[in-house]
């Protein structure tokens, strides 16, 4: 009966109903703030390996890169070497693309940086909002941007420190994950849940 009532609920129109990784995710976390650094490396990381992919491609393969890359671990990560990636390339459960996993590589350690210098990298990401998420109120999917000047802004950031497939649209992806903004439409039951909790979060 409770599966009945969440299947009836009005959610965004990118939420494929026949998809239960789907509903689950944008039932459960796309949107909600996450100040966590590990959850925060692990989203950053899954955001660059679904480039030219479908993001429920990547959700299908979630625990699959979560065993495979030390659960996100970025301390641990930031550790491996020519022979790690090439262990990973052999990994049928991810995306074995070589450019995205030495990214992921490359970023922890870069992740690590910002760590250092601004106490953490929840710090450092969440100061682009002022710690407080934006709240957007777009009535249809089609009318979400792919990308802004903050996504731009970031990027350009996070670049000219070293870090690689953290492109606009990407970021912006990314944003929308971790719940610095709120992109749920306003007609999505979800939409004033995730604004109720990014009231709370801080």
């Amino acid at each position: 009966m409770e599966e009945m009532k969440r299947v009836e609920r009005k959610r965004c129109a990118w939420c494929d109903l026949s998809s239960p990784e789907y509903i689950r995710y944008h039932d459960s976390q796309w949107g909600v703030p996450v100040y966590d650094d590990r959850l925060l490396f692990e989203m950053l990381s899954l955001e660059g390996m679904q480039a030219g992919l479908s993001w429920i491609s990547i959700l299908k393969k979630r625990q699959n890169f979560i065993g495979a890359f030390d659960n996100f671990e970025v301390k641990k990560v930031a550790l491996y070497d020519a022979g790690k990636v090439s262990e990973l390339l052999k990994n049928a459960g991810i995306i074995r693309n070589r450019l995205k996993i030495n990214a992921i590589v490359k970023n922890a350690r870069v992740f690590m940086d910002i760590q250092r210098e601004f106490g953490s990298f929840s710090t450092f990401i969440w100061e682009y909002v002022n710690f407080k998420p934006i709240q957007n109120r777009y009535e249809h999917f089609e009318e979400i941007p792919v990308k802004n000047t903050l996504s731009e802004r970031i990027t350009k950031d996070l670049k000219k420190r070293g870090m690689s497939f953290v492109g606009p649209v990407i970021v912006y992806s990314y944003m929308q994950a971790i719940g610095m903004i709120n992109d749920h439409e306003t007609s999505c039951f979800r939409y004033l849940e995730v604004g109720n909790l990014s009231e709370k979060s801080r």
